[in-house]
């Protein structure tokens, strides 16, 4: 019955009205009193104490006291500057209370000499205190309210504050809507699940979670509104997977043939790790069911996902069909091309490179041979997905580091077929376990967690700018050794002069202090031509430069394994996944490496936590998870805007414990029932088909 109820634009509700009703909808999205229910506190104060002027002191936490106003008058500060003053007192003593905005409305709605309560911060100039901005509640009004002993605090904006509509504007609108709707909410969780998980019922969490009666009622709701939260987005993810395993119909790849098996017996350059053996088993099952194939391969730097990807490749040219591999940049498409084409010299197959720099003529062959099918393996930048690139019959697409391309970029592959390719997708970024269920959750994981052997684990060290002269000192005797160095410089959007700046000056020291002919020095940035930067990563590839100065631009995928130390400068200034794949640039031929962190002596607690981890660990699970605590999910991912999961209530960090919770009675419900057409299924199958009316999986994730 509530359903209706809650579908009422939020003008209706007394007390909001329309003008209110436009600026809820702007600052805070609320269109209806459903998203008014849904608007959740971020924390509560304790209201059970009441102070006394006398008592009072600086930086208190909000206090409330009881007493009434005296006068209000109007007094100027500064240029033309006002601001509204009240004198408040009680029996012990008075103070002031001050407002900078909205004057005419706040003087409006003072009562003299009645006895009221106010609420906030206090502090002090001279021996007079004075509270900002308070909140003020008649005593009458204060005894008769919704009141609970911990009082929620609703996200705000300045406009709103600025409007007056404060806090408590919000939890009056809060008590009005449980008025009205009689606090009855439609259950949304079957009785089996709240019995099983001893969850309270839906009203009792809505209604505690904004008038707690006490911090154990509080705990209760959060943990029932979480669960509820992080459940429905797992059944949304786990259904979708089942759907388009069941619609999406994939090219069945039923034989493992010449190439793969020609390959596997005479060609391998080293013994596949139990991991990429595993790995292959995975894919191999996936791209011989009738489903499409949507999994995601993660394995840390220098993991062997490349030969993962060729040997699935195979698969599909064994079945009669192309493959392609997109990546984010010209540079790793350049090196996926040369490593395939290495790795498959033996195989007598036909891989090409297709990225914004290659020539009109080579395009030609290239269209050509893709259409008439003589062209087995496309490698490419976004250049792979112009129209005028036409496959004769795709029947896999590899996408390498995806959370660069967009979910629309992505789509334009599956449309060069009438049956889309099956899809791998690889990363090199550890993505933590709770990250993945959320953000992947639609995808099948796939994860190699061993290096190849033979590999020596990197020694990392923590080294402050005044123990240079003994870094370069090392570095003289490793270059003595033959190996190659590079010293990596901070790359920060904002201002690119500057790290410009500190990337010359560094070049200029270096050369210096490692001069011509003796050693020879290669630099890199993102300014510099793409022809120019091939020509730099050649001469250090060949060996014919000692040491690469650079900005971040070798961050991903180049690979030469005779570097043997990676020096990262100002490395406070590098986030910890950043750090590690750079360190992921050395380690890769059979000598010990080292990855060298030079930072100055001021650190805060952040940059000391993450260079703590990058000496203790080369494990990139471990270093994610720490990231992902200490940045939160949305910048883990490189979505600055809104994170990366909108909850309104639940946090993938803090309740990692819930999300896995949720994720596996999900899993565990729909393998038994995956329509959810069961009886004690019925609540479900209902609050599903609303939830995704209303909001589609992809509204939380962005």
């Amino acid at each position: 019955m509530q359903q209706n109820l809650l579908e009422t634009p939020i003008e209706y509700l007394k007390g909001v009205g329309p003008n209110r009703g436009t600026l809820l909808r702007k600052e805070l999205g609320i269109h209806k009193y459903s998203h008014l229910l849904n608007f959740f506190p971020n924390r509560y104060i304790d209201r059970t104490r009441y102070y006394k002027i006398n008592e009072l002191q600086n930086n208190i936490a909000e206090v409330q006291i009881i007493g009434k106003i005296i006068n209000v008058k109007t007094v100027e500060f500064g240029k033309n500057q006002k601001r509204l003053v009240a004198t408040f007192v009680d029996d012990t003593g008075q103070m002031e209370l001050v407002w900078f905005q909205g004057h005419k409305w706040i003087r409006e709605s003072l009562k003299l000499n009645e006895m009221c309560v106010i609420f906030g911060k206090c502090t002090s100039f001279g021996n007079v205190f004075n509270m900002a901005h308070p909140e003020i509640e008649l005593m009458t009004e204060h005894e008769q309210s919704l009141r609970s002993a911990m009082q929620p605090v609703y996200p705000s904006t300045e406009t709103l504050a600025n409007r007056g509509i404060s806090n408590r504007v919000i939890n009056k609108m809060m008590q009005q809507l449980f008025l009205e709707t009689q606090a009855k909410f439609t259950e949304t969780l079957p009785d089996y699940l709240t019995a099983e998980l001893k969850l309270i019922p839906k009203n009792a969490a809505l209604f505690y979670i904004h008038f707690p009666k006490s911090a154990e009622a509080l705990a209760k709701a959060q943990y029932r509104l979480k669960f509820e939260e992080l459940f429905y987005i797992q059944l949304q993810l786990i259904t979708k997977n089942l759907i388009r395993k069941h619609k999406i119909k994939g090219h069945p790849f039923t034989k493992v043939g010449a190439y793969f098996n020609d390959f596997y017996q005479n060609h391998l350059p080293f013994e596949l790790t139990n991991a990429q053996k595993r790995v292959i088993k995975e894919i191999r099952i996936d791209m011989g069911s009738n489903a499409q194939m949507n999994r995601l391969l993660q394995g840390d730097v220098g993991s062997g996902k490349t030969i993962v990807a060729l040997m699935s490749m195979l698969i599909a040219l064994d079945n009669g069909f192309q493959a392609c591999l997109m990546a984010p940049t010209e540079i790793l498409a350049n090196q996926h091309f040369n490593g395939l084409t290495e790795l498959a010299k033996e195989l007598n197959i036909n891989i090409k490179l297709l990225t914004g720099s290659t020539k009109i003529v080579t395009r030609r062959i290239i269209h050509e041979e893709l259409e008439n099918g003589s062209l087995h393996i496309l490698i490419g930048t976004h250049a792979l997905l112009e129209d005028k690139v036409k496959f004769q019959n795709l029947g896999l697409a590899v996408i390498d580091e995806q959370h660069r391309f967009g979910v629309e970029q992505r789509s334009k592959l599956w449309k060069k077929n009438e049956i889309p390719p099956h899809v791998l997708v690889m990363t090199a970024t550890p993505i933590p376990r709770t990250l993945a269920m959320s953000l992947y959750g639609d995808l099948d994981i796939s994860v190699i967690d061993e290096l190849p052997p033979g590999r020596k684990p990197i020694q990392t060290v923590h080294r402050f700018d005044s123990n240079r002269l003994k870094v370069w000192k090392f570095i003289r005797d490793e270059i003595a050794l033959g190996r190659q160095i590079y010293i990596v410089y901070p790359l920060i959007e904002e201002s690119k002069s500057m790290d410009f700046k500190d990337l010359m000056d560094g070049y200029e020291s270096i050369s210096r202090d490692f001069p011509l002919p003796q050693y020879a020095i290669s630099i890199l940035h993102g300014k510099m031509k793409p022809a120019d930067k091939e020509a730099e990563m050649k001469r250090f590839h060949d060996g014919k430069t000692n040491i690469m100065v650079a900005t971040t631009v070798i961050e991903v995928g180049v690979n030469i394994p005779n570097a043997s130390v990676m020096i990262i400068e100002s490395a406070e200034r590098f986030g910890l996944s950043q750090l590690h794949q750079l360190r992921g640039r050395v380690g890769r031929g059979a000598e010990q490496s080292y990855c060298i962190l030079m930072t100055s002596h001021k650190l805060s607690a952040d940059s000391k936590t993450r260079m703590e981890t990058m000496v203790g660990t080369n494990d990139g699970f471990e270093i994610a998870e720490v990231d992902l605590k200490l940045r939160g999910p949305g910048d883990l991912m490189g979505t600055q805007q809104s994170g990366v999961l909108n909850l309104q209530i639940a946090d993938i960090v803090r309740d990692r414990d819930i999300l896995i919770l949720a994720r596996n009675y999900a899993l565990k419900i729909l393998k038994d029932d995956a329509p959810m057409q069961n009886t004690e299924n019925a609540i479900l199958r209902a609050t599903y088909i609303e939830l995704t009316k209303k909001k589609n999986i992809w509204n939380y994730i962005s």
